[in-house]
């Protein structure tokens, strides 16, 4: 087995951050651009004049009971698709984050095994980093 089917093999667990795909699916670019949108201060001051048109607005239904019912199923509705979308997106960059930090734990175990020669005891801290975030043991190439 050559070093670089080694090194792919090594990985399977824990996908490094240069092999995640760029494609993003048609929900993903949705949320994304959901997450853009909502997150802007003029998004909010557009939200704060729909209440404050709103109000004024039982003078021309009448009934409180279907002027509240109103803009409680509206914003009900708004509140679950925006919740979907933006978990979405808060999901994607928590992997992304992940998988950098993984990366980051994967190489500072490789140095910490190069420099064990000339410090024992970091043959044990490097153990421990590999369990406490979970990577697995590798065998050196050399």
């Amino acid at each position: 087995m050559s070093e670089s089917e080694q090194q792919a093999g090594n990985h399977d667990n824990a996908t490094m951050p240069s092999d995640v795909s760029d494609s993003v699916s048609v929900f993903d670019r949705l949320a994304t651009r959901a997450n853009g949108f909502v997150s802007r201060a003029w998004f909010f001051s557009l939200c704060l004049l729909m209440v404050v048109l709103w109000a004024p607005s039982f003078l021309l239904i009448g009934n409180i009971d279907t002027w509240q019912l109103i803009i409680n199923t509206l914003t009900t509705i708004v509140t679950f698709l925006l919740v979907a979308l933006l978990q979405n997106t808060q999901k994607r960059a928590d992997d992304a984050v992940q998988h950098k930090l993984n990366a980051i734990a994967d190489g500072l175990a490789d140095l910490m095994n190069e420099l064990a020669d000339d410090n024992p005891a970091l043959r044990a801290e490097c153990k421990d980093l590999r369990a406490a975030v979970g990577l697995e043991n590798r065998e050196s190439a050399a």
